[in-house]
């Protein structure tokens, strides 16, 4: 078996338990190694642009399902970027860049915005966020259970 050309740091289930602190939100994500890009459920998105040239994106966005209440959140935009999802639709995505925690793991994130309200879990964390991990499919939530 050929080595790993990195040291992994950590071994993941295919769905985990994350805190994305800055957008005050903790939920359940799943691993998508067939998705480069992370995404997370957003709504009504608008973007402006401050007195110093910034530019900002805000969104309302959830923890869970659509029964919990819905928050607004206010934050740089990172990128803008031309996403291909899983069924070959294209379209331009805002990025976000925000520090995500799993159990003990904290890194920084890049996240699409996409309304995701028709699937089951409100965040994708795609391969260039598990650059370093692992990923266990046969098993969930091995850093911390919902």
């Amino acid at each position: 078996m050929k080595e790993l050309p990195f040291q992994a740091k950590a071994v993941i289930g295919r769905r985990e338990m994350v805190t994305l602190p800055e957008l005050k939100l903790h939920l359940c994500c799943k691993a998508d190694t067939g998705a480069r890009t992370s995404a997370l459920h957003a709504e009504d998105i608008h973007t402006s642009e401050d007195e110093h040239g910034q530019l900002w994106v805000s969104f309302v966005t959830h923890s869970g399902g659509p029964e919990t209440p819905a928050h607004r959140v206010k934050l740089h935009l990172h990128d803008r970027r031309r996403i291909t999802s899983s069924n070959g639709h294209s379209e331009w995505r805002y990025i976000i860049r925000t520090p995500m925690q799993m159990g003990e793991l904290n890194f920084p994130v890049e996240l699409s915005l996409t309304d995701r309200s028709d699937m089951r879990h409100p965040m994708l964390l795609g391969r260039r966020a598990m650059r370093r991990l692992l990923i266990a499919p046969g098993t969930a939530f091995l850093h911390g259970e919902p």
